[in-house]
C-alpha cells in the first residue's frame, strides 16, 4: 500500500533535514583513488545526484532516485527508488559500478542488501554548511573527477565566505523556520538551516528543542515571540497565514513578516543550498525593515 500523500511529503522532509544533520564520513570501503574510475553510477537520494554533477560526473549517472530534479538532464534518467524504497532489481538491471548511498536516508539494511548483491555501495553524510564541499570533494574522488570536484568545492568556499562577510554584524532577529501547520513542525540548531538563519543575523527561537525536527504547541509559538517566520514554498501559504492570524499579538504577524523560501534548496546538501542561504538573508533584512518601522515613534 502506498502512503498518504501528506505522510510520504512529510516523509520526505523528515529525510531531508536528516540527511544534513550528521558528520561527512569517509568511504566506506577501500580507498576511492586505487580503485579503477567509475562508469555507471547509481545515487539512492535527489541531493546526490546533483552532487555527482556538480562533482564532474552527471555523464557516468545511470540511475537516479525520485525526486532528483537538477540539474534538468537527469529527468530522463531511470528513476530506482522513492523516499523509503530502493528498487533492487531496476538497480541490478543498470548494472551499476557504484551506488551512492544517503548515509541517513538509506536504509542501512537496504545497503547491507546491495552490498550482498555484490554492488560497491559508497555512503555519503554531510553536516553543515562547511561539509558540503568536502562532500563535492569525496564525490570526486569515488567518481575520479578530482580536478572538477575540487574547482567546485573551492568555488563553493569562496562563495560562503562572500555571504558571511556580508551579513556578518546584522542586527539579530528571532526567526522560526515552520513546518506545516496541524501541528507545526520546526527545527533545533543542529539543521544547517538553523545554521542559514544564523549565518544571516537571525536567532532560531527553538534551537534548543531536543530532536532536530519536532512539533510545537500553539502556545509554546507565543512564548517564543518570532519576529519572522519562514516556511517553504511548498507548504500551503493560506494555511501558514490562517495560523499565524489566530495567534493574535505575534510579532511576526504583527509586521507581516511570513515568508516562503525553497526548500528544495535549504533541504539539500548540494552548492546549491548557498542559494537557499541567500534567500533566508534577503527575507530577513526584509523583516528587520518592517520591524523596525512598526517599532518607529509615532507608527
Amino acid at each position: 500500500m502506498k502512503p498518504a500523500r501528506g505522510a510520504l511529503h512529510r516523509r520526505l522532509r523528515h529525510l531531508a533535514l536528516a540527511a544534513l544533520a550528521g558528520l561527512l564520513l569517509p568511504p566506506a570501503v577501500g580507498a576511492a583513488a586505487d580503485a579503477a574510475a567509475p562508469r555507471r553510477v547509481v545515487t539512492l537520494a535527489p541531493h546526490l545526484t546533483e552532487l555527482a554533477c556538480a562533482a564532474g560526473g552527471c555523464a557516468r549517472l545511470v540511475g537516479v532516485s525520485a525526486y532528483s530534479d537538477y540539474p534538468p538532464q537527469v529527468k530522463s534518467l531511470p528513476q530506482i527508488s522513492d523516499a523509503t524504497t530502493v528498487n533492487l532489481e531496476a538497480v541490478l538491471g543498470l548494472k551499476p559500478d557504484l551506488v551512492l548511498a544517503w548515509d541517513g536516508g538509506t536504509p542501512p539494511e537496504t545497503i547491507a542488501r546491495l552490498r550482498g548483491l555484490g554492488l560497491r555501495v559508497e555512503p555519503l553524510r554531510v553536516r553543515g554548511l562547511e561539509d558540503v564541499a568536502l562532500a563535492l570533494q569525496q564525490t570526486g574522488a569515488l567518481l575520479g573527477t578530482t580536478d572538477p570536484a575540487a574547482q567546485a568545492a573551492q568555488a563553493y568556499r569562496a562563495r560562503l565566505a562572500q555571504l558571511r562577510a556580508r551579513w556578518r554584524g546584522a542586527a539579530p532577529i528571532r526567526v522560526v523556520y515552520q513546518i506545516e501547520t496541524a501541528p507545526a513542525y520546526t527545527i533545533n540548531r543542529d539543521s544547517p538551516i538553523s545554521e542559514a538563519i544564523a549565518l544571516c543575523g537571525g536567532v532560531n527561537v527553538f534551537a534548543d528543542l531536543p530532536r532536530l525536527a519536532a512539533p510545537v504547541s500553539d502556545e509554546a509559538m507565543l512564548a517564543a515571540r518570532p519576529e519572522v517566520v519562514i516556511f517553504g514554498g511548498e507548504e500551503n501559504a493560506r494555511s501558514i497565514h490562517d495560523y499565524w492570524a489566530r495567534l493574535a499579538g505575534a510579532p511576526a504577524q504583527r509586521d507581516g513578516n511570513l515568508y516562503p523560501v525553497d526548500a528544495n534548496l535549504l533541504g539539500r546538501a548540494t552548492p546549491r543550498l548557498l542559494d537557499g542561504v541567500e534567500q533566508v538573508c534577503t527575507v530577513l533584512d526584509q523583516a528587520r525593515t518592517r520591524r523596525d518601522a512598526a517599532q518607529a515613534p509615532g507608527h
